[in-house]
């Protein structure tokens, strides 16, 4: 009979960590509404995004993205004892990293797969108002760090306008309105990895992209479109990571968000 025991436990087990997770991935009514914005704002990215006039509006958000994306390209090189030169942002929404040292096989990768990394950050901590200040005080690191090595006015104040505006929305209406700005930008960096990643490695395989100079340093045995393939693929899975670890994590309605934030004097 000990061994028809031990089954039974061990089906009853399975069955309690499969419902533990169930409730876990269960959206709160306040959850629901985090994840209906995310739908809007995924909309609304998408529709602005080749409006002719109306794209407009997003272009100093894409123009943050690819300061984040420069960004990554950087502090990955600083870890692998590269020197900073500059980095720059260009009005048609481009940029460049110039650095001398590190490793190539860490720093190519690092523009896409780090910036997506931070935007599925942000994306997570937006399901809680004290974790979005937290990411706050993340992604105003990460600016602050885009200034110290930023080398044209652009890129300095791009860095400077998000700060302002995050010190901004931090005391107002106890950083509930933080919260989404957080979120907004973190689905429009993960947003703008995708589509970037399809666009310039994918469709138009565009010429000296990082996905190019990674394929040549590693040889022949992937094309450029075949890394841009895979790097889609990662950025994807981090974008749906940090929706399902904050749907997990933050189970708080917003009252009790409200008073943790209270709590720690922010």
């Amino acid at each position: 009979m000990a061994p028809i025991d031990s089954y039974a436990h061990y089906l009853i087990a399975r069955q309690a960590v499969q419902d533990q997770a169930t409730n876990a991935l269960t959206p709160t009514e306040d959850q629901k509404i985090i994840l209906i914005i995310i739908g809007v704002y995924i909309a609304a990215i998408l529709v602005l995004w080749n409006m002719p006039i109306a794209k407009i509006i997003l272009s100093p958000f894409k123009l943050l993205t690819v300061g984040l994306h420069e960004f990554s390209h950087a502090i990955v090189g600083c870890m692998t004892c590269a020197k900073i030169e500059s980095i720059e942002i260009d009005p048609d929404e481009g940029g460049v990293t110039r650095m001398r040292g590190g490793i190539p096989m860490c720093t190519l990768p690092a523009g896409y797969l780090g910036s997506s990394a931070i935007g599925a950050i942000l994306v997570m901590c937006s399901f809680n108002i004290l974790a979005s200040k937290i990411a706050s005080i993340f992604l105003g690191v990460c600016l602050l760090f885009t200034l110290w090595w930023a080398k044209n006015w652009l890129t300095r104040g791009i860095g400077f306008a998000f700060i302002a505006i995050m010190v901004f929305l931090w005391w107002l209406a106890h950083g509930v309105g933080l919260r989404y700005f957080v979120l907004f930008i973190g689905v429009m960096s993960s947003l703008y990895c995708l589509w970037d990643i399809l666009d310039d490695l994918v469709f138009r395989k565009a010429f000296e992209s990082d996905a190019s100079k990674f394929a040549k340093l590693c040889g022949s045995c992937m094309s450029s479109r075949v890394w841009g393939v895979l790097w889609f693929c990662i950025s994807l899975i981090f974008f749906i990571a940090g929706i399902l670890i904050g749907l997990a994590a933050f189970k708080e309605d917003m009252q009790t968000q409200q008073q943790q934030a209270a709590g720690f004097g922010w």
